[in-house]
This record gives structure tokens, sequence and C-alpha cells, in this order.
């Protein structure tokens, strides 16, 4: 086959990338307008009720056989992969069955007035995941046979169709928003079904035309039908009945034991990390402690929170843990390694791990003057007049400073465990996991919404602890010292703390009168500190612009 397996792997990690962040900023808009005209107690259903039936159907039902199937196709016949995959339908079938009765009779809902929207909500969310299946087997022919660009498009399309509908039903009639979440899923969904089957369908139709190069297009460019066409020699489906399930005589060649094996592991492993992706969700469906409308609430500042995670923690944790896998050997000890290497790697953590925590202290108490206005600008003074939103998010600055020490400290260890640490860490991992869920069914019950993110600290300073543990047995006996980097200087220290100061003195004098010089008073304070620390760490700065300016250099050059 000659499709670049890399450069598919890179655009499809690129095009996720991209896609994640549009899905975010359209959701976030979309939950600012209905929390300002519809209201918290709905968003809150569909947010974490009704996604949370969602995405529990689908990753158990879907993700088993998914996986199975990837990295199978050179072993195992297309009939034997196209008949597994399908196993998923039935298997979706009688999950949603399931969990639809539990969503609709264990699971408290509280709001009599919305009932019928919410019965009406679960069974077309159970509806979307077994239509989103049966378009699994042909998901599963496109992944792997590279076709990008045609998940980029269906992806668009899938947004833009579930944002129209659901927002023309809501601004329409309000009333009707569970309604519109209900219909604007089973409409995304089965508009994406249905392209796909269309799509193939239409390459099936015209690949013999395209072999005797009698295909042309108005509608897709030449350079379109090369790359579609092009190295598909391999491409053996000729109708859209082999995309069916087939009964090839008896059942132990209609499916390869192998393969079913795979997929029970597999379906192991979903049930326990289902549990942990999303415990928070659960533990508030579960708990009675939460309304709807402090899920809601939880839900929109553990977002907006999470985003210096996602789009600045995680880059940098995804970056180092390349890097220290590609220069220290995990099964060698350090002093048998070059030791060049080594040092420039210590230096590396060191510096990562000052950079991080510096960011995390000055979100941290940024965020005690800036969380209010933070929300009021999002949510609207509703939003904001309980006071729980801004405590919320205020507590969630402290987890986010955890949280970049914890994403650091891990990533090096996992970069670096030998093979039987690291099976001893993922036992470990799941009593973490565990322990965080139990504790934040117990801690809601005494702080509320504030539980989750009190256990969460928690959660994450004993792996910090477990990570610093690692880090300096791994380093004893040597010179090298590179968690001195949690040690952030005593110059940027104190300036972020008058700072700080500042902030809230601003917050209490100025900030109810104008948001704006309130903002802009904050701007000036953290060029304050931002210099400050530039300057305590001058050597790291010039260092970093040297890199900068030389990259910039050879481009010119080229």
């Amino acid at each position: 086959m000659g499709r670049n397996l890399l450069m598919s792997s890179l655009e499809n990690a690129s095009f996720n990338i991209i896609f994640q962040i549009l899905f975010r900023c359209i959701t976030f808009v979309i939950n600012a307008w209905v929390i300002r005209n519809v209201g918290h107690e709905v968003l809150g259903i569909m947010n974490v009720r009704l996604l949370l039936l969602e995405s529990t159907i689908l990753f158990l039902s879907r993700e088993p056989f998914n996986r199975a199937c990837l990295g199978q196709k050179d072993e195992i016949t297309w009939k034997q992969l196209i008949n597994q995959i399908w196993l998923s339908v039935p298997v979706s079938c009688v999950l949603s069955i399931i969990f639809v009765y539990i969503w609709l009779n264990l699971l408290p809902l509280g709001h009599p007035e919305h009932a019928f929207q919410y019965a009406f909500g679960c069974w077309s969310v159970a509806i979307s995941c077994v239509l989103e299946l049966l378009s699994a087997n042909v998901a599963l022919v496109a992944q792997l046979f590279c076709f990008v660009k045609l998940k980029v498009a269906l992806d668009t399309l899938h947004i833009f169709i579930r944002t129209v509908l659901f927002l023309s039903i809501v601004i329409y009639d309000k009333s009707l928003a569970l309604i519109a979440f209900s219909v604007a899923q089973v409409g995304s969904i089965g508009t994406i079904v249905l392209s796909y089957y269309i799509f193939f369908y239409w390459y099936i139709k015209n690949k013999p035309l395209y072999a005797k190069g009698a295909l042309k297009s108005k509608i897709v460019p030449e350079s379109i039908l090369n790359k579609l066409y092009d190295n598909m020699d391999d491409f053996q489906f000729t109708s859209l009945k082999d995309f069916l399930p087939q009964y090839l005589g008896t059942v132990g060649a209609s499916f390869n034991k192998k393969l079913n094996s795979l997929t029970i592991s597999f379906a192991k492993q979903g049930v326990v990390k289902q549990l942990l992706t999303e415990g928070e969700k659960y533990v508030m469906s579960v708990s009675p402690v939460m309304s709807f409308s402090e899920q809601a609430t939880y839900d929109v500042v553990n977002n907006l929170g999470s985003l210096a995670a996602r789009f600045i923690f995680r880059p940098i944790e995804d970056s180092s843990y390349f890097y220290f896998t590609q220069m220290v050997s995990r099964e060698l000890p350090l002093c048998k390694q070059d030791q060049s290497k080594i040092q420039e790697s210590c230096t590396v953590l060191s510096q990562v791990c000052k950079t991080v925590s510096s960011i995390g202290l000055i979100v941290l108490v940024f965020g005690q003057s800036y969380a209010r206005t933070l929300l009021l600008l999002y949510g609207g003074e509703s939003f904001i007049a309980s006071g729980l939103p801004v405590l919320l998010l205020r507590s969630h600055c402290l987890a986010i400073f955890w949280l970049a020490i914890n994403g650091v400290t891990e990533c090096y260890a996992f970069a670096t465990m030998t093979s039987a640490q690291l099976n001893s860490y993922n036992y470990l991992m799941v009593l973490f996991s565990i322990s965080f869920l139990v504790l934040s069914y117990v801690l809601t019950y005494v702080f509320g919404p504030v539980g989750f993110i009190v256990s969460n600290c928690i959660n994450m300073i004993a792996r910090i602890l477990h990570s610093i543990h690692f880090i300096s047995n791994k380093y004893k006996g040597t010179d090298y010292k590179p968690l001195e980097g949690l040690y952030v200087g005593k110059i940027f220290l104190l300036t972020l703390f008058v700072a700080g100061c500042l902030c809230k003195i601003s917050e209490n004098r100025l900030s109810r009168d104008s948001l704006l010089l309130h903002i802009t008073v904050g701007a000036l304070l953290l060029f304050c500190v931002l210099l400050a620390w530039g300057y305590e760490n001058r050597d790291l700065v010039k260092k970093m612009y040297r890199k900068v300016w030389i990259k910039e250099d050879k481009v010119s050059l080229d």
C-alpha cells in the first residue's frame, strides 16, 4: 500500500486538535447563550445527564470493537472485520435499553416540568447512538484507508447541522431546549451516517472509471480525485453490500477468535476507563446533593478552568514526554547513560517545572480577583448572583496550579519508568482514581460542588508526591537536582504577592464602577509580574530568544 500512514496520522491529530478547539468555542458560545436565555437547570440536564448517557453508551459499545479491529486488517479478512464491527450495533441496542431505564427510573430528575422532555431526550440520545454505530463499518474503512479529509468534512457538517438545528428550535421557543437538543442530536448523526454511505456509493461506482481514465468531474477537482483513487489497489469493496454483515458458512468462519478475545479485553479496559474519565459526572448524577443548576454551573466553570490545561499545559506535556523518551533510557541507570544527555534533560526538566509552576501561580493569584469578572462577561449578572460560580472558579484556579506541576512531573515519570515500574504504576493509578471517586462523593456532602475540586486537588497532590519520590530516587547519588525548578524566584514571588493584593483592591474598589478599568489594572500588573519573572530567569529567556531567532534565520535563508 502506498499511503503514507505517518502523514495521515499527523494530519488526523492536527485536525482533531483544530476541531477540539472549534467545538469547544462553539460549545462555550452556545452555553453562554443558554445560561442567559434559558436557564441553568436545562443546561445541567443537557451537558451532564444527557451527554453522560451518550458517552456511556458509545464508549462501551463502540470503543472495544473499534480498537480491536484497528491494526488487524493484514491478519484478518475484511469480511470478518466487517462482521465484528457490526456486533457493536446489537450491543448498543442492549446497552441503550439498560441505561435509558437507569437514567429514567434510578437517577433522580427533581424537575417534573422537564419530565417529558427529559424522557424524550434519553430515548433520542439512545437512538442517535445506535444510528452512529450503523456507520461504524464505513467509518472504520475510511480510517484504515486514510480518508482523512472525508472525516474533516463530515465533522464540520456534524457541528454545523447540530448547531443550526438546536439554535433554530430554541430561538423559536425557549421552553423546548431539551427537545431542540434531542432533535439536533438525532438529525446531525443521521446526516453523517447517510453521508458516509453516499460517499462510498459514489466512490465505488467511480473507481472503475478512474482506472480507465474516463472519470471527469466538474465538482471534484482532479487533484483530489488522484488522492482519492491512487494507491487504492487493495480497496476490495465493490458494492455497498460488502459493508453489510455476511454469514460465511459457520460461526467460526464468520468471526475470528483472536478478534473476539481482543474485543473482550478492550471491553474490560473500557469499563474502567469510562469510570475514570467521566467519574465526576457519575458522582453528580448519583449524588442527590447537587441540583441540575449546580451541576450546570460546575460544568461551565470546569470547562472554562480547564482551558489552561488543554491549550497551555497539554502541548508542553506532550512535547516534554517525547523529548524525555529520546534523551533518557528507561532500562539503564543514569550512571550508565550518556551524561551530556542526562545533564541536558535534567536542565530541561528543571526549566519546564519552573515555567509551568510559575504559570500556575499566576493563574492562582490573578484568578482570585478576576474570576468574577470573567464569569460576569461570560454568563451575565444572573449567572453569578448566587456566588457559587465565582467560588468554584477561584477554587479551580488552585486545582490548575497543582495540575501544572502534576502534568510535568508525571510526564517525566512516565517517560523514564521501566516496564515493571509502569505496570506497577498502572495499578496505583486505578487506586488513585477509585479514591478520587469515593472522596468526591463524600466531599460533595461536606462542601457541595466545591468538594469535587477539593478531591481533585488531593488526588493531584498524591500523584505529585509519588512522581517527586520517583524523580528523587532516580537522581539519588548524582549531582543533578532537577526538582529545584519547583522553587520559583523570590523576586517573582514578591512581585506576584504585591500584584495579587493590588488586584484584590481593584476588584473591591473599581470593578463595580468600571470593569474596563479593573481589567486594565490587571493587565498592567500582569506585565510587571512577567517582567519580574523574565529578569529573574533572564538566562532562560535569552536562550529561548536565541533558539527562536536562529530558527527564523534558517527559515529566511531557505
